[in-house]
């Protein structure tokens, strides 16, 4: 018996580590996971603009830095929920824009909103225009984020459906 367990579980071990279906799928998020503040902020929203207006998408501005605790918790969420996961990657083309001491990339911030808090969110369209300016204090609760609330951002902001993407 302890063997056949043994050869079942060698055996199921490598599907059980695989990478989440959902998450295999991931749209090009530019510029990736990090808050870097040698990137080149105003270059990576540009190209997540081409890519959303290629994609019939909207750009999601993620604004904050690695120094800030509710910037990962937010990117903690969307990497556990595979629902708001699946909604941010399709509607839209993320881009993390750094804000630090290092780098507080004042010339492509200062074209929108103040921002108050960290993370922020922008909502621009496939043309680069802002549609949303979105103080992530309003999705909070208790010491993370509020799973509904965040959805509803999204679905809200998503870029329309075109016949092409039904």
């Amino acid at each position: 018996m302890r063997r056949l367990l043994l050869i079942l579980s060698l055996l199921a071990a490598p599907a059980l580590a695989q990478t989440p279906a959902w998450a295999a799928d991931t749209v090009v998020s530019v510029p990736g996971d990090r808050f870097d503040p040698a990137r080149d902020a105003a270059r990576d929203v540009a190209e997540a603009v081409a890519q959303a207006k290629a994609g019939g998408k909207r750009v999601l501005v993620d604004v904050g830095g690695e120094w800030c605790v509710w910037c990962h918790r937010l990117d903690a969420l969307f990497t556990d929920d595979a629902r708001l996961h699946a909604l941010r990657e399709q509607g839209f083309v993320t881009v993390k824009v750094n804000w630090s001491k290092e780098n507080k990339n004042e010339a492509l911030l200062g074209q929108w909103p103040k921002v108050a808090g960290y993370p922020h969110l922008f909502v621009l369209d496939a043309d680069g225009r802002l549609l949303q300016s979105q103080d992530t204090g309003l999705l909070e609760q208790d010491k993370g984020y509020n799973v509904d609330k965040v959805a509803a951002f999204l679905t809200r902001w998503a870029a329309p459906a075109s016949p092409s993407r039904l």
